[in-house]
């Protein structure tokens, strides 16, 4: 049995990497794939260019601005001439929000009374609206705070001075919610998944494609044996793949293991399995390389997109939410952010690791049996 495989895994390398453009397709694309896609896909929200309508010309007005750019998150696009000038640019896109500091704003402040501040952002995109308009409001309000303080204290004196409740917050995990720290292990999910379901899908049909399965179906080799020969070459390249990734991950974008390599490893193992079992089964299930390919496809995206990578889970439709019990990508993202991000092991990732598991058996079982009816 053990050469039965040995010369299955010879066959199935020769076949996969003697052509140059193959090996560049199985390890480069996938790494540099994820490194581009980590430079873009983030979160953080920096430079944010706001125009500002200083209509006070105040000292106060003058601190405002200075908090805002200071804070590191705007960068203040030049003094703005009127509402209907911050209206053009808006909808240029040459600034992302706008600031008017009324006239008397300085004035109010000093009597006592509430003053307004105009600050509108761009909704086109409602995430960063949001962050923007977030960022702005902690600035305004920290310089308040401050005001309020200082006059109290001018007023009544030190000694009169309310006591105030401050929280001091932090992140666990990820102190500084650098986005990177979520994306870069997702992008390596995604990219073990395409290069898995892309590569293996096509790994029997194209034998039936130019005459090769009849060769093999009157050789002594078992179902099972078939199936090892076909799904081991790819982990190995997965798992070659994988490891390249992460060393990308580590010197370029500072990304650190916390848990355990060991376990990392196993349950990628685990991942890939499924993901090839269920490749396999879409090739042994179709007639020509495109019918498979193009089956792939229709379940990649599914897989990306109800795996919690880019939407969160508990936001999508209970019934949705039920449906992504099924996808391998939901379970190993959960198992990912565990390992690399919590450091935590397999006492806190047993669901986690039991779902994958089952995923995995029942993918290589059922690409197995379908097999046996192709044979037939």
């Amino acid at each position: 049995m053990i050469e039965r495989i040995k010369r299955m895994l010879v066959k199935e390398f020769l076949q996969m990497l003697r052509d140059p453009r193959m090996r560049i397709v199985v390890f480069g694309a996938p790494v540099i794939q994820m490194t581009v896609l980590a430079f873009a896909l983030t979160t953080d929200v920096d430079h944010i260019k706001m125009g500002l309508l200083d209509s006070d010309r105040s000292p106060v007005s003058r601190q405002i601005v200075e908090r805002l750019t200071s804070s590191g998150h705007f960068e203040i696009e030049g003094h703005i001439a009127g509402e209907a000038d911050a209206d053009r640019l808006l909808d240029k896109g040459s600034i992302r929000a706008f600031m008017h500091l009324p006239a008397g704003l300085e004035n109010d402040l000093k009597r006592g009374d509430s003053a307004s501040i105009q600050l509108l952002a761009d909704g086109t995109d409602s995430n960063t609206a949001s962050i923007v308009l977030a960022y702005a409001s902690q600035v305004i309000r920290e310089y308040s705070n401050r005001l309020l303080a200082e006059n109290i204290e001018k007023a009544l004196g030190p000694s009169m001075v309310p006591g105030r409740v401050e929280i001091e917050a932090r992140a666990w995990f990820n102190p500084n919610l650098e986005s990177k720290y979520y994306y870069v292990p997702g992008l390596i999910a995604v990219m073990l998944l395409l290069v898995s379901m892309l590569l293996a899908s096509i790994a029997i049909v194209k034998e039936k494609e130019i005459g090769t399965i009849e060769q093999i179906m009157v050789t002594p080799i078992s179902r099972l044996e078939f199936i090892l020969g076909k799904t081991i070459p790819f982990m190995i390249t997965g798992f070659i793949t994988m490891t390249i990734m992460f060393i990308v991950a580590i010197l370029i974008f500072g990304i650190r293991v916390h848990g355990s390599w060991l376990l990392l490893y196993v349950l990628t193992g685990v991942y890939l399995a499924g993901n090839l079992g269920l490749a396999l089964l879409v090739s042994v299930s179709s007639s020509t390389q495109q019918q498979a390919l193009l089956t792939a496809f229709l379940i990649l995206m599914p897989s990306i997109l109800l795996s919690g990578f880019m939407f969160p889970i508990s936001n999508m439709p209970e019934p949705v939410q039920y449906a992504t019990f099924l996808n391998p990508m939901r379970w190993y993202l959960e198992i990912l952010r565990g390992v690399v991000m919590k450091g935590v092991g397999i006492e806190s990732l047993w669901p986690a690791i039991t779902a994958q598991s089952v995923l995995a058996f029942l993918a290589i079982l059922t690409a197995s049996l379908r097999f046996k009816k192709t044979l037939e």
